[in-house]
């Protein structure tokens, strides 16, 4: 439990500070406000991604694609590292595929 302590703490003030530099861009404050509407916080996409891949988080966002609004999250696992795009009202995850540019580039 300690574990996820540490780990909100650390996708709050992540999440807090990408918030404020979206902020201080032209036209971003819709970012900002389409962030705050989320149904589910950060931390629990985070916990979803985790669960899904059977790994650690290690990079965690709120970006739009082509299909909306999703958490982007990062997550390691397995010498790998796989994009796990996360519902921001449902909590679930929507999908999930190796991400290449990440990998060690020794392999």
């Amino acid at each position: 439990m300690h574990r996820y302590s540490k780990l909100s703490f650390l996708a709050i003030v992540v999440f807090t500070c990408g918030a404020a530099a979206y902020a201080a861009r032209n036209g971003a404050e819709s970012d900002v406000l389409a962030a705050s509407k989320a149904r589910i916080p950060l931390t629990q996409a985070i916990m979803a991604a985790e669960r899904h891949a059977n790994g650690k988080a290690i990079r965690a966002e709120y970006e739009h694609a082509s299909l909306g609004w999703a958490y982007a999250v990062a997550v390691a696992s397995g010498g790998k590292v796989l994009d796990v795009r996360v519902d921001p009202d449902s909590g679930t995850v929507v999908s999930s595929r190796e991400d290449k540019a990440d990998r060690d580039e020794r392999d």
